[in-house]
């Protein structure tokens, strides 16, 4: 049995979430708190194996809560998050802080997709609690050893820093020109953090464009990009319909909609469309991914990053066939091994990478 502490200020929400949980039979929400001071007695108390957490709430908001389970009994919590700008930036920074995922409010309302937003949350709340992924404070990460050469191997480890602790360093382009100058990147759930794992580390002078299908609410992948447009050191934004690909940029899908390229006499465009309109996702990684293989061919990289499910795996096997190169995050660095599973089970994956190690693999996979 699961158990799951759910923490919300308001009734309402409190009701809903449990309702939809205890449909599961694996499930059991064992207690529920109406602010963070009472949600951080429920969780000392009742040790859950995932807990939700509200952002805004009373006395103590859902952040400092955050904070504390982390510190003190860390375990996968899921922050219940408004669908606005504000919500939005209080939700990256729960990411960044240490939570897995999130779960929009606006679950709660009547809609023809209740069902299958349902069923995702039951199911994201299984995943993440088999998985008991939970990020190390950097001073307590073990050292990685060292490989030829002096990369680190893969090792299984979930962090995102050097042996010190100390930010990786920032890698060097290779000299000569790269045969593939496209890298498509689809990710799901627990992918902001490891995004920014990999972009941060890339020089200015990439010598690639990089789009990325990220599943995520559209008011989400505007801050989403300014948020990581000011860590790193390549231009990151929301991608715009008609716009030129650059090396040194990426460009996030918005959310809601999906990303396509365009291949022009001399230049490669960007498309933001919103079709399919059927795709189970929006942004979809297998609408981006194959429609980046079509129209590069063997120029493109393909990367899947953790999330639920298979989406990708269709896109990478056009990938493929058109001669490109793929590579797969790690079992054990991924917050849920769904997507990178499913290209890994089917035989496309030509690397399987650590999160620590994927922007070096990307770098050196531009070359082969």
């Amino acid at each position: 049995m699961i158990t799951v502490v759910v923490v919300d200020d308001s009734a309402f929400m409190r009701k809903a979430l449990s309702s939809m949980l205890e449909k599961d039979p694996e499930i059991s929400v064992v207690a529920v708190g109406r602010d963070g001071e009472e949600g951080l007695e429920l969780v000392r108390k009742h040790n859950p194996d995932v807990v939700t957490l509200d952002i805004e709430m009373p006395r103590m908001d859902g952040l400092t809560a955050l904070r504390r389970i982390m510190m003190e009994m860390p375990r996968p919590v899921l922050m219940v998050s408004s669908l606005t700008t504000e919500g939005a930036e209080s939700t990256l920074k729960a990411l960044e802080l240490g939570a897995v995922d999130f779960i929009p409010k606006q679950l709660s309302k009547v809609s023809l997709d209740i069902v299958r937003i349902e069923d995702e949350l039951r199911e994201k709340v299984k995943e993440i609690s088999r998985r008991k992924f939970l990020r190390a404070p950097r001073a307590l990460r073990a050292p990685r050893p060292v490989g030829d050469g002096g990369a680190p191997v893969s090792s299984g480890g979930a962090g995102g820093a050097a042996a010190d602790g100390a930010p990786r360093p920032v890698l060097t382009p290779r000299s000569g020109r790269p045969v593939r100058d496209i890298v498509a990147i689809g990710v799901s759930t627990g992918g902001p953090p490891a995004v920014q794992k990999v972009l941060s580390q890339l020089p200015a002078d990439f010598p690639a464009s990089i789009l990325i299908a990220q599943h995520m609410p559209a008011a989400f992948t505007g801050p989403f990009a300014k948020r990581l447009d000011g860590v790193c050191r390549i231009t990151v934004k929301e991608a715009e319909n008609g716009e030129r690909l650059r090396p040194g940029t990426a460009y996030i899908a918005p959310g809601g909609k999906h990303l396509r390229v365009d291949q022009r006499i001399s230049m490669v465009e960007v498309v933001v469309t919103p079709e399919p309109a059927e795709a189970l996702y929006k942004p979809s990684a297998n609408v981006l991914i194959e429609s980046v293989a079509q129209a590069m061919g063997r120029r493109t990289l393909g990367v899947i990053l953790t999330g639920m499910g298979s989406d990708g795996l269709e896109g990478v096997r056009v990938l493929k066939q058109k001669g490109g190169r793929a590579l797969a995050q790690s079992d054990a660095t991924c917050v849920v091994y769904g997507m990178p599973k499913a290209i890994v089970d089917a035989g496309l994956a030509d690397e399987i990478i650590d999160i620590d190690d994927m922007a070096s693999a990307i770098m050196s996979g531009l070359y082969k």
